[in-house]
């Protein structure tokens, strides 16, 4: 089942999940709306981590799961970010999933 997210004119296809059907959809308008529907404000935290996913997506075309997610972002971002209660505070639930969705990449082939 696709779904459509609309932003302005345009009309982006979601699949039954929510993530892109089309990864270059993405930019951030798409991502703020991506996030409002997880009911997520994005600040600069959320961005730090979006993009840092994004250049790791480009380098390995991987959306890391829970476990590498949480070691990328303590390698790039510092042992107080790179831990999983921070992560769940800023994407919820499985932080991996939550923001891959997010940042237009495909969800993680070891998340349920």
């Amino acid at each position: 089942m696709t779904r459509i997210l609309k932003i302005a004119d345009l009309e982006i296809l979601l699949d039954k999940e929510g993530y892109l059907q089309n990864l270059g959809d993405w930019n951030e308008d798409v991502a703020n709306e991506l996030a409002l529907q997880e009911q997520i404000t994005l600040g600069p935290s959320h961005w730090e981590v979006l993009n840092l996913l994004r250049i790791f997506y480009n380098r390995h075309q991987l959306s890391p799961a829970n476990r590498a997610f949480v070691n990328l972002v303590k390698r790039d971002l510092g042992k107080d970010k790179g831990r999983s209660v921070y992560l769940m505070k800023l994407f919820m639930g499985s932080p991996a999933k939550t923001a891959s969705k997010i940042a237009g990449l495909p969800k993680p082939d070891n998340c349920l």
